[in-house]
């Protein structure tokens, strides 16, 4: 323990128990206050207000020496303890120590405290009985320092990853990586490379190629805001060939990060990202035309039928593949793909002066035709909703209220389960808390998204089936029996969607189907029907109320 000058630069092991002060009893003494400061990237202009007035407030400072440097001016005079660089767990429990004994204490850490830092250890180190006041100072990151210092391409979301196995294992952290990369995140990878350690860095950019694309722009900023700082824009491709240290953060970005002049930036807004390239859904569109709202084989007709008869149609699906059926079916037709999210659909959808939107989309797909009323309301477009008509079929089922209510009645009913619900509600059923022991079997359209989302809900490859519906009652009757299946779970999609091909296949083989009712939400001018759809459309193309 000794006084620190602004000059000194201490470097002392770790005090004895015999230095933390207790009372004339021998107990330690308390209550006193910890604050856990976070101090910044380095520069003493960057670190918090807050963060010096606890500083100058407290007795004890606590922190690795090169922390302590940036710090000196608000610590003048102060008891300081420096243990070394590995020693984080004696730093937490001295600090914890003070505390208890009646001290103001200021744990520091550098970036911020709570980020791959020491609060989690004063907190793990912390008893449920201790009476001391705890603070916690927030700083700014290493991802947001070497953010600022690229430009701004974290702007849209974003992970963070360390590459440090000391305290995690190694197959996780690849594991993390490649959701990241799959994601296509924004990543910032912290602890990137030592001697320890000199080719887990590789192993993660190899597996960042295999998602992203190699010309993805990265950063590699080296002691931000720190002497000798480094600031470099590379792509993914050139990261391989680098070399790196514990003191350089990696910043990777996602297939939308651009360059302008020697920043990078990834754009705010919400693009469509089932493309290479947002520009793609602000394709040269038909102005004031129809947009129709898809992606079912019913949706498809009415959009043909209002092509037919003469009208300017847009058909904006979610996916490539409904895409592709789309263009097939529905001739002279615009189509828009992929979930381009609602400010890339506000600005379409004023940019083209669209002056009517049909929602035609899936009984089931609420959150799209939520987002449709919303937009309608705002821009002051007129909506029309088709709603597919309910089947009409006698067969038995078991209704229930929703995925998760389904998921608990087929965990008692069957062992061997069919699910004709969409990839949406997968997790669901496999991840309920009575699925154990139970083979889940899914049927999706032959979409690799969809694939994956069956696959990621933790179906087995063999128990998938992509296939294109609706199905007939024979054929349902046949695969169902050479499955072996004993439960059915499956949406009220109407005869359109076939459902009642599956309630009669499902009777004939004695097997119970449960049913998850339709959710409900009120249109202003809901039809049944596509002529009365043509017909309503056509009205509001004239000026009158449909």
């Amino acid at each position: 323990m000794h006084k620190l000058a602004p000059q000194d630069h201490p470097n002392v092991p770790a005090p004895s128990s015999a230095e933390v002060p207790h009372d004339a009893a021998g107990t330690i003494a308390g209550p006193g206050r910890l604050s856990l400061v976070s101090v910044g990237p380095g520069y003493r202009d960057l670190i918090a207000p807050l963060a010096t007035e606890v500083l100058r407030a407290c007795e004890v400072v606590v922190g690795y020496d090169l922390y302590l440097r940036w710090i000196a001016p608000w610590i003048e005079g102060k008891e300081i303890h420096s243990p070394p660089l590995t020693q984080e767990r004696e730093r937490a429990a001295l600090a914890l120590a003070h505390a208890r004994a009646g001290k103001r204490v200021a744990l520091v850490s550098s970036g911020d405290i709570g980020v791959y830092a020491m609060a989690a250890l004063a907190f793990e180190e912390m008893r449920e009985d201790d009476e001391f006041e705890v603070q916690v100072v927030p700083g700014i990151t290493a991802a947001n320092a070497c953010a600022s210092l690229l430009g701004s391409p974290l702007s849209h979301d974003f992970a963070t990853l360390s590459l440090s196995d000391l305290l995690c294992p190694w197959h996780w952290i690849e594991d993390r990586a490649r959701h990241i990369a799959q994601a296509d995140l924004a990543a910032v990878l912290y602890n990137v490379q030592s001697r320890q350690r000199p080719d887990g860095v590789y192993r993660i950019l190899q597996v960042m190629l295999e998602h992203k694309p190699a010309n993805t722009l990265c950063g590699i900023v080296r002691n931000a805001y720190r002497e000798e700082q480094q600031v470099e824009v590379v792509t993914l491709a050139e990261l391989a060939q680098r070399q790196f240290d514990m003191l350089t953060s990696i910043v990777i970005g996602n297939r939308f990060t651009r360059r302008k002049r020697h920043w990078i930036y990834t754009p705010r807004g919400y693009g469509d990202w089932d493309t290479p390239e947002p520009s793609q859904a602000a394709q040269a569109l038909p102005a004031q035309a129809v947009w129709v709202f898809s992606g079912t084989s019913d949706g498809n007709e009415l959009a043909r039928t209002l092509v037919e008869a003469g009208l300017s149609v847009v058909v904006s699906v979610a996916s490539a593949y409904g895409a592709e059926i789309a263009r097939r079916e529905i001739p002279g037709a615009a189509i828009v793909e992929g979930r381009v999210g609602v400010e890339r659909r506000r600005q379409m959808l004023i940019n083209s002066s669209a002056r009517c939107l049909v929602d035609a989309t899936h009984p089931y797909a609420t959150d799209m035709s939520a987002q449709l009323l919303q937009l309608a309301q705002e821009l002051g477009i007129a909506t029309l909703r088709f709603e597919r008509p309910a089947a009409h079929c006698a067969a038995p089922a078991i209704h229930a209220a929703d995925a998760a209510a389904a998921a608990a009645q087929a965990c008692v009913l069957g062992r061997r389960i069919f699910l004709t619900t969409g990839t949406t509600t997968l997790r669901s059923f496999t991840g309920h808390s009575a699925a154990t022991g139970r083979a889940w079997f899914a049927r999706v359209t032959p979409d690799p998204a969809q694939l994956q989302r069956a696959l990621d809900a933790g179906i087995p490859r063999a128990h998938v089936c992509a296939m294109q519906g609706p199905f007939s009652q024979a054929f349902n009757e046949a695969l169902w029996r050479d499955l072996e299946i004993d439960c059915v779970v499956s949406k009220e999609s109407g005869d359109a969607g076939g459902y009642s091909a599956k309630a009669l296949a499902a009777q004939a083989l004695g097997i119970p189907l449960i049913v998850i009712e339709r959710p409900r939400l009120v249109f202003p001018r809901e039809f049944a029907s596509i002529a009365t759809v043509v017909t309503a459309v056509r009205q509001v193309l004239a000026g009158a109320a449909p």
